[in-house]
């Protein structure tokens, strides 16, 4: 797919058939997010990779009850390691750096997903720590986004955008 055909062809999508993600498209997910840009190229932030069905239900209770979450074949929880750039950025670098780091490989992780005709949601309503009790961290990874993946269940609606006048402001 062309990179705009992806921009467009992403929705966000909470019902998933019960078909296995293949090996080599996760793998494609995985260096697409480990190809991100972070901040001073540190990856200030971890990949956790969850498959046990237990695990995944435990992951959608932790998510207010998002049962979606434990359809999906594979979930990735993104999370922060302030840790990997505390020592260059300090609390800059811990508050703030490590959450951009995450989101953006989230981000890219997103965008090859689609890229590679699979469907996800970004999920960011749940437990910090319940999940992060799940998925097994330590202390001070914090989980910023999880991305349950799989083929799409469903054709959502194309939602409205704000325009460009609305949500671009020019600095004069």
């Amino acid at each position: 797919m062309e990179f705009f055909d992806v921009i467009h062809a992403r929705h966000s999508i909470r019902a998933f058939q019960p078909k296995e993600v293949e090996e080599d498209k996760l793998r494609q997910i995985l260096e697409t997010a480990n190809a991100a840009p972070s901040a001073g190229d540190l990856q200030a932030y971890e990949i956790y990779l969850v498959r046990k069905p237990e695990q995944k239900r435990a992951l959608a209770r932790a998510a207010l009850q998002q049962d979606f979450i434990a359809a999906a074949p594979v979930v990735l929880v993104f999370c922060t390691n302030p840790s990997r750039n505390q020592g260059r950025y300090r609390e800059r670098g811990i508050r703030l750096y490590s959450v951009q780091d995450a989101s953006v490989a989230c981000t890219f992780a997103m965008l090859a997903v689609t890229a590679l005709g699979l469907a996800t949601v970004w999920v960011g309503a749940f437990s910090d720590e319940e999940v992060a009790r799940i998925i097994g961290t330590p202390k001070g990874v914090t989980p910023v986004a999880m991305l349950p993946i799989g083929y799409a269940g469903e054709t959502p609606e194309t939602t409205p955008r704000r325009s460009l006048r609305d949500l671009v402001h020019e600095v004069k």
